[in-house]
């Protein structure tokens, strides 16, 4: 009687080690899963979006500054910049003013 007891311990504490090892396993590879899962190729084409169309407002000043670069024109902060043929930026007042920076 004993004896099936021991052998009965023993074969549980075998079953709940498997599933423990199996459960850790498990878990492991989801978070393997998870960090190749991952969301930045849409924020990185939305970044060259930005890069690229100077029509997008920014807030980012080394962005804004690198539109003006390329395109001579973009907008920052909702209010769009020029650059003049004297290379001196601008913008349009609501009257249609130059107003040099």
């Amino acid at each position: 009687m004993t004896m099936t007891n021991t052998l009965l311990i023993l074969l549980l504490l075998i079953v709940i080690f498997a599933l423990l090892f199996l459960l850790f396993f498990y878990s492991k590879r989801n978070k393997r899963l998870a960090k190749k899962t991952t969301i930045s190729p849409t924020y990185v084409s939305f970044l060259k979006e930005q890069e690229f169309n100077p029509d997008i407002s920014t807030d980012n000043w080394d962005l804004h500054k690198l539109r003006l670069d390329i395109f001579r024109r973009s907008q920052y902060k909702g209010l769009t910049f020029f650059v003049s043929s004297e290379n001196r930026i601008y913008y349009l007042s609501e009257e249609g003013d130059k107003v040099y920076c």
